[in-house]
């Protein structure tokens, strides 16, 4: 009976992995079945952390965050959970040997988010590792599947990755994470008075940031590769469409892509694969 417990809590992940994301899911159904259910289970923990400090208003944020990370360590301990968010968590990091470090950091940056800051740079580059590269490291353990050398040569890649997904996050919710929350993720900008000066600046760093990733993602076993690929070309898309929108228009709108042009997207790049061009 444990296996139907732990095949429950996975479809638990699954089932926020699509509630929350039409873009990792159809990204996800894209890798190899064998990654399916531990990619669901690291974006099922990282969803709801982020829940805490994003969603949870009038409730006690830092003691829930508090409370989830000692239950997070203590269902990596003692490989069970009755949350079936964590227990399938922890079945994957144990199962692929993800570093606790990448956990204690993503955590930290969750952390970060209940204070109201200014981001220096080391603060700005600090929370970007810990909310997404991260991500990004514990998703390439699973995708290498215990290759060291093989995960050591991707990390680069892979950290970088993240850290353009965050920050075409941060200008697509600038809008929320701005007026509603009081958050200012990029260091040494005037939001107040967002300029395309500063819009631009951004965009360069976020370009170079998916230029080392492009190189990275040729380089995935075949049985990550297509998944990753449209989950960078959905992202580039979406970039590109912000570089396109003037920066008043940024502060007013969330920009996004149709799911009709995701599907495209993903028609396109099905084909690519079939033909072993990516």
């Amino acid at each position: 009976m444990m296996q139907l417990f732990d095949q429950t809590t996975l479809e638990c992940s699954k089932l926020i992995t699509e509630r929350y994301s039409t873009s990792f899911t159809l990204g996800i159904k894209t890798l190899d079945k064998k990654f399916h259910f531990p990619i669901y289970a690291i974006y099922g923990f990282v969803r709801y952390a982020d829940e805490i400090v994003d969603t949870f208003y009038g409730h006690d944020q830092k003691y829930l965050l508090e409370r989830f990370k000692k239950d997070t360590y203590e269902a990596i301990e003692t490989g069970i959970s009755l949350n079936p968010v964590l227990h399938s968590f922890q079945r994957m990091v144990n199962q692929y040997q993800i570093e606790h470090e990448l956990i204690e950091a993503f955590l930290h940056s969750m952390e970060m988010d209940l204070y109201k800051q200014d981001y220096t740079d080391d603060k700005y580059n600090e929370y970007i590792y810990g909310s997404a590269e991260v991500v990004g490291l514990m998703c390439l353990r699973v995708f290498c599947e215990g290759n060291d050398a093989q995960y050591q040569h991707l990390k680069e890649g892979a950290r970088r990755l993240g850290a353009a997904f965050q920050k075409v996050n941060f200008l697509r919710d600038l809008k929320s994470d701005y007026q509603d929350r009081g958050r200012v993720y990029f260091p040494g900008v005037d939001f107040v008075a967002f300029s395309k000066d500063a819009k631009s600046a951004i965009e360069a760093d976020i370009q170079a940031d998916f230029d080392a990733a492009n190189v990275a993602i040729k380089q995935l076993p075949r049985s990550a590769r297509m998944g990753v690929h449209l989950a960078y070309i959905y992202y580039l898309t979406l970039f590109n469409k912000i570089k396109h929108t003037p920066a008043a228009r940024i502060q007013e709108e969330r920009i996004r892509v149709p799911d009709t042009q995701k599907m495209a997207l993903l028609a396109k790049t099905y084909m690519k694969f079939q033909l072993n061009v990516i």
